[in-house]
């Protein structure tokens, strides 16, 4: 894939002119107090102690959106009562996984919380969460025009919520220690990772986000050639009633709008040669976080993350939230 996209200086400049929707904060406010009120105390059960010692792994259930059950991953570090938590989010199309999948920052002294993602898990790692209470289990699905005709409905909002939940129970998980929290995550999960820190500010104390998708998606469904933003311009290039209702409805989940939010030091990677969340793209996130904050440019990458770029992410990881 060639450079495409902008420019690496026009990058560093560049911001989204996506208007941000009046009233954005208590349009989430409500939205999280709402499925607060609904949630039900998380279930923790321990999960193939003799497989997996000297790890504790839980499989849990939390309340997310709508009081509905999400599952998720507990991992840490036996011994430990309430390291830092890291909660994780996962990539388009992927679920939790196994928990072999998860095991290296339990065994740099770091838990691990691993969101699944509602009505995701069918395609390159499994999930165990359907969308919504009444739904059978994980789907291989797409997801982005899934209610886009109003942003109440809208899947991502949905997901969205589930993330901020996710990290309230970290929160709670870390508390006893007085340890902190980060999140992290690439893709799809890179986007939650940024909307978890955007949506409880100072209480994440960390996020790293490669790659993110869902930031500036008002461009991105314009240049990015291949899906998940594909699937946004197939469906309007036919239901050409809805254009507007769509783009409204993206302005609430945009990344790059609410990366205005965050508060924590982030750590953002991004390639250049990326044909699925173009680099105009994550740069416009990037350029809108206040906070302490560092990119990693790849010139030759594309969407998949460079191996070695766990090192400088850990190396973040232990400054921001030694162990």
């Amino acid at each position: 894939m060639p450079w495409y996209d902008m420019p690496l200086e026009r990058l560093r400049e560049y911001r989204t002119s996506t208007p941000e929707p009046e009233g954005l904060d208590g349009w989430w406010r409500q939205r999280l107090e709402r499925a607060r009120a609904q949630a039900r105390p998380a279930v923790f059960t321990p999960y193939e102690p003799d497989v997996y010692r000297p790890f504790q792994v839980f499989d849990v259930e939390f309340s997310g959106a709508g009081g509905d059950p999400v599952k998720a991953w507990y991992i840490k570090p036996s011994g430990q009562e309430s390291p830092p938590v890291v909660v994780k989010f996962i990539g388009y199309g992927g679920g939790r996984g196994a928990p072999a999948e998860h095991v290296l920052l339990p065994s740099l002294g770091y838990a691990v919380l691993v969101m699944d993602t509602r009505g995701q898990g069918g395609r390159w790692t499994y999930g165990a969460t359907p969308d919504g209470a009444g739904g059978s289990g994980p789907e291989n699905s797409l997801v982005m025009t899934r209610g886009i005709t109003a942003p109440e409905d809208y899947y991502y909002t949905r997901l969205f919520t589930d993330a901020a939940l996710a990290v309230d129970l970290a929160l709670e998980l870390a508390a006893a220690g007085g340890a902190k929290v980060a999140v992290s995550g690439a893709s799809q999960g890179g986007g939650l990772a940024l909307a978890a820190a955007a949506l409880h500010g100072p209480s994440v104390s960390l996020c790293h986000a490669d790659v993110p998708f869902l930031c500036d998606i008002q461009r991105a469904i314009t240049l990015a050639p291949h899906a998940p933003y594909t699937e946004i311009p197939e469906f309007l290039a036919e239901n050409v009633a809805l254009v507007d209702t769509a783009l409204t409805t993206l302005r609430y989940i945009d990344c790059a709008l609410l990366a205005r939010r965050v508060t924590a030091p982030t750590l953002v990677c991004v390639g250049l040669m990326d044909d699925i969340c173009p680099p105009s793209t994550v740069f416009a996130a990037y350029n809108e976080i206040p906070a302490e904050k560092d990119i990693i440019v790849y010139p030759y990458s594309g969407h998949s993350v460079p191996r070695a770029h766990a090192e400088p992410q850990l190396r973040h990881l232990r400054q921001h939230l030694p162990v």
